[in-house]
């Protein structure tokens, strides 16, 4: 049997294999191997190799420090960075550029671990950049305004603690009852595309809105009604809108990348250029004098309202930024973004006094409440955080939203009570000491994009993506729940009409009995 088989079957006709397990080519008289399989050989030699590359590479050590991978690219002779090339993106590079060349110059980990250990002792130390004349005139009448503000707030609050009269737990609860009334007053389509901003002006008298149409309208309150727009110079959708702390002026952020002061008449007075990508969310410092606005390019930069010069840029975030917000005193700024992480900043010296992790996913939202050391943030693990600045420390955790959460205001006057919107169509106020919940806000059919607060707590307002505005109140006025007062409380009267009854009876059957004891006496002889 094996000497048919041997017969049958030549051993040059037995495909060798190489090797690299590839199958040798066979004769030309034999057979031909299609232009599909040829391809597909070859696809499948790219795949290997870049399997292998991946392999090498990740076998690597490469430095982690970023000056020290542009100082090897630039020994390899490669371009120390790319167009919207990022450290991590360079770092990679990097890596296969080593791998691909075999590691001929990829050094020992033994001296790149020497390296790292160098460039760590480099960078604990701390290294300074001159600023400009503008940043220091700034920076010293930030410290000029911020002080007498801070110590005015801290005694006022010695003074409410000491002070007998005031009862505090009392003037909270009153407040958070008020919150817990509030219902629907007002419902008004605000613009023919989504609504993502608003703002009450100081004195609770206007209303501004922005939305994709790049349009900002102003609106009488409480009624809702349309007096006037800010048109014409934005070329895409605006982002962000707010007053100023006179009231005399409005702000507004666009992903065409500037941002713009506005007077009530719809008069642009000054425009703000710099930003590399869309803008986010913008703020008035406490002072009026300057803007802090950020943007997806990674920074937030402070701007002079008077002459349009950019004072500070400041970078310190890994990805883009979304929500910034100033603190009562002026003295602090606190940015969010796309990294999970919210930074402190100090205005007076630059520094970045502290970075509160905690969050799991992109933070959208922050704000300061006016004590001056409570700061919440909101962010895309539909969560809302509290943070105490004295403590360095996140002081309680919200469940806040079944989605992420866009925006988080606290009331303007005290800080009882924080409002936070979210994508799922809903916004909800919470104690701001307890941090329980007080009261829902369900109406919108879209998703909730911004929400207000205004400085006499007498009106909410949300704007959402499905263009409406939404005004919501205390279903009591003040004059009604004096009427209250004076009417005696129903219970009452029904009980005092039932005991009242109750005597009346008793009278008549004592009369009844006495009639009845005067006819069974004898008659008197």
């Amino acid at each position: 049997m094996a000497a048919e088989v041997a017969k049958t079957v030549a051993l040059a006709d037995i495909p060798t294999l190489h090797t690299d397990g590839a199958a040798a080519a066979p004769k030309k008289d034999e057979y031909e191997v299609s232009e599909a399989s040829k391809v597909a050989r070859e696809k499948h030699e790219k795949d290997m190799e870049r399997i292998l590359l991946q392999r090498r590479a990740a076998a690597l050590a490469v430095p982690t420090s970023d000056a020290a991978v542009k100082e090897k690219l630039r020994q390899m002779g490669q371009p120390v960075t790319l167009f919207g090339e990022r450290e991590m993106e360079r770092r990679d590079r990097l890596r296969y550029l080593m791998a691909d060349e075999g590691g001929d110059r990829l050094p020992q980990k033994q001296e790149a671990k020497e390296e790292s250990v160098k460039i760590s002792a480099v960078q604990k130390s701390t290294f300074y950049t001159e600023g400009t004349a503008d940043l220091l005139r700034a920076r010293m009448e930030i410290l000029h305004f911020s002080v007498p503000r801070a110590a005015d707030r801290i005694a006022r609050a010695k003074r409410k603690r000491e002070n007998p009269d005031e009862d505090e737990e009392q003037e909270i609860k009153s407040v958070l009852k008020s919150v817990a009334n509030f219902s629907l007053d007002c419902s008004e389509i605000g613009d023919d595309r989504p609504l993502t901003g608003c703002a009450f002006s100081p004195d609770s008298a206007l209303l501004a809105t922005c939305g994709w149409t790049g349009v900002a309208k102003i609106w009488s309150v409480p009624d809702v009604k349309k007096v006037g727009a800010l048109k014409g110079h934005h070329t895409e959708r605006l982002t962000d809108v707010v007053f100023s702390p006179d009231g005399q002026n409005i702000a507004t952020a666009s992903a065409d990348r500037t941002a713009m002061v506005w007077d009530l008449q719809g008069n642009m007075k000054m425009a703000f250029k710099g930003h590399l990508t869309r803008l986010a969310r913008i703020a008035f410092h406490p002072s009026g004098a300057y803007i802090g606005t950020t943007s997806f390019d990674k920074t937030w930069r402070l701007w002079d309202v008077n002459t349009g010069a950019e004072v500070l840029l400041q970078e310190g975030h890994s990805r883009g930024l979304y929500g910034i917000a100033f603190q009562c005193d002026g003295s602090l700024v606190a940015s969010c973004g796309m990294d999970a992480l919210t930074r402190v900043w100090d205005l007076r010296t630059g520094r970045s006094i502290m970075a509160l992790e905690g969050h799991v996913k992109p933070v959208l939202g922050v704000d300061f409440s006016k004590n001056g050391y409570h700061l919440a943030t909101g962010g895309e693990d539909h969560t809302c955080k509290i943070w105490d600045l004295r403590r360095k420390a996140m002081l309680y955790t919200i469940p806040a939203h079944s989605s992420l959460i866009s925006q988080v205001k606290y009331e303007r006057e005290d800080g009882y009570y924080l409002m936070t919107a979210s994508f799922d169509n809903t916004a909800k106020a919470w104690s701001g000491r307890d941090f329980k919940p007080v009261k829902t806000l369900s109406g919108h059919e879209g998703k909730l994009t911004g929400v207000d607060v205004t400085s006499d707590n007498q009106y909410v307002v949300t704007v959402a993506h499905d263009r409406t505005i939404k005004l919501w109140s205390q279903k009591n006025s003040p004059a009604d729940d004096k009427e209250d007062e004076e009417m005696p409380d129903v219970g009452e009267g029904e009980q005092q009409q039932h005991e009242t009854q109750e005597l009346a009876e008793m009278e008549e059957e004592k009369e009844e009995q006495e009639q009845d004891e005067g006819e069974m006496e004898p008659p008197v002889q």
